[in-house]
């Protein structure tokens, strides 16, 4: 599918760039990388077969899991938890 989400957010003084993105069924992994001043802090990699039910996922299910993937690393930024 090949897809992905990037977020500018700002906590407290500090801004912060997150990536997400797919990098497809010949490498099945849906990753997120926290950036700051252009350098990765962090990075999350998560295979399909970890956040996927289905051996088989459809594009909407991989569009869901990259979508969830983003938004749990926004919130855990946001909270103070990263």
């Amino acid at each position: 599918m090949e897809a992905g989400l990037n977020s500018d957010i700002q906590v407290g003084e500090q801004h912060f760039h997150i990536q997400t993105e797919d990098w497809g069924w010949d490498n099945p992994f849906i990753v997120t990388k926290i950036f700051s001043q252009g350098a990765v802090l962090r990075s999350v990699k998560k295979s399909y077969q970890e956040v996927l039910q289905s051996p088989f996922p459809s594009e909407q299910s991989i569009r869901i899991a990259i979508q969830s993937q983003h938004q749990e690393i926004l919130d855990r930024l946001l909270s103070g938890q990263l």
